[in-house]
């Protein structure tokens, strides 16, 4: 028996968290994507790592050819949001937590959300971004959606159900 089904997401746009935003501030324009205002570095890095995990799970879906691996790809998913926030229902600037203290992120490391004194968004639904780190349900939300009825999965859903309604009509001729 065991797994024959694993969905293996990929790495968020590390780039565009208010966390890592708040740590790597620079007054360096440069630095950041004119479009979403993230990080271009550590977006690089996410997407390097991302890479090397498709790369690692291609090989794993070749040596095991009976299990199903499938990649979510989060990081595109995400940065679509970030990308254009009002399109998707969020507010003009996504980048900002909903729940957090301060600073242009709306993040600080010693006042973190659920701390005394920190302040939570009154619509939550309007951001992307919850706590610096984790995103609010809203976008999570519309990433499950893009990843099970949309672009976002590596194959798709789509085709995994096709092969197993072909697999079991198969499996009843016989």
């Amino acid at each position: 028996m065991g797994g024959r089904t694993f969905l293996v997401p990929g790495n968020f746009p590390l780039g565009c968290s208010a966390t890592y935003l708040t740590l790597y501030q620079t007054s360096n324009k440069e630095e950041y994507d004119p479009l979403t205002g993230c990080l271009t570095w550590l977006n690089d890095f996410s997407e390097y790592y991302n890479e090397k995990l498709q790369a690692e799970l291609n090989r794993l879906s070749k040596l095991y050819p009976h299990v199903n691996i499938i990649y979510g790809d989060y990081f595109n998913a995400l940065l679509r949001l970030y990308q254009e926030p009002s399109k998707f229902g969020f507010m003009d600037r996504p980048l900002p937590a909903c729940c957090g203290l301060g600073g242009p992120y709306n993040f600080t490391l010693s006042k973190k959300c659920g701390s005394v004194g920190v302040k939570y968004c009154s619509d939550p639904s309007k951001y992307v971004n919850w706590d610096g780190v984790h995103m609010t349900e809203a976008a999570y939300k519309w990433i499950a959606d893009g990843l099970l009825k949309g672009p976002y999965t590596i194959p798709s859903f789509h085709w995994l159900c096709l092969g197993s309604k072909i697999k079991s009509k198969e499996s009843l001729d016989t």
